[in-house]
C-alpha cells in the first residue's frame, strides 16, 4: 500500500488522540489536574479517567492504574522519567504566581527563555515535569543557526 494513502486511511478514522499515564494513585491525578490547572474528567471509573482542558478543545490527558487487568503488560508506573507535558497558556506568569500563590511548589522558576518561551515548571504526583509555557519573541538571531 503506499504510504501516503496508508495515513490517509488512517487520518481519516481518529477521532482523538490522548496520552495514557499508568500510575499507582489515579485520585492524586485527577485531583492535580483537576484543582491547579481545571481539567475536567470527560469519563471516569475507578481505574481509568479521562481529563480534559476546559480552555482547549482537544487537549486530554488520561490515566490508568497499574493493577487494573486491562492495563497493557509492558507499561510501568509513569516515574517522571523520559517525558513531559506542556501546557501552553496565554500568561505564564499570570498562571505561575497564581498558582505560587495558591501553594503549588515551582520546580523550574519563570523564565524567559531566548529561544522565545516564557515557561515555569511543576511536577505532577507521578514525578512527571509538567512545563507551563508562554510563547514569546525569540531572541534576535536565535532559530539563525538551527533552521539551516
Amino acid at each position: 500500500m503506499d504510504d501516503n494513502l496508508h495515513h490517509a486511511v488512517i487520518a481519516d478514522r481518529l477521532t482523538e488522540v490522548y496520552t495514557v499515564f499508568v500510575t499507582k494513585d489515579i485520585k492524586a491525578c485527577k485531583d492535580f489536574y483537576h484543582d491547579w490547572f481545571g481539567f475536567k474528567p470527560v469519563f471516569e471509573s475507578s481505574w481509568f479517567i479521562l481529563l480534559q482542558s476546559p480552555g482547549a478543545r482537544g487537549a486530554y490527558l488520561a490515566f490508568m492504574n497499574e493493577d487494573h487487568p486491562s492495563s497493557p503488560p509492558s507499561p510501568k508506573p509513569m516515574n517522571g522519567d523520559g517525558a513531559f507535558i506542556t501546557l501552553q497558556v496565554a500568561d505564564a506568569r499570570q498562571v505561575h504566581d497564581a498558582l505560587r500563590a495558591a501553594g503549588l511548589t515551582i520546580a523550574y522558576p519563570l523564565t524567559t527563555e531566548d529561544w522565545g518561551q516564557r515557561r515555569f515548571a511543576v511536577h505532577d504526583p507521578n514525578g512527571m515535569h509538567v512545563d507551563v509555557v508562554e510563547q514569546v519573541e525569540p531572541k534576535a538571531g536565535y532559530w539563525d543557526r538551527y533552521m539551516q
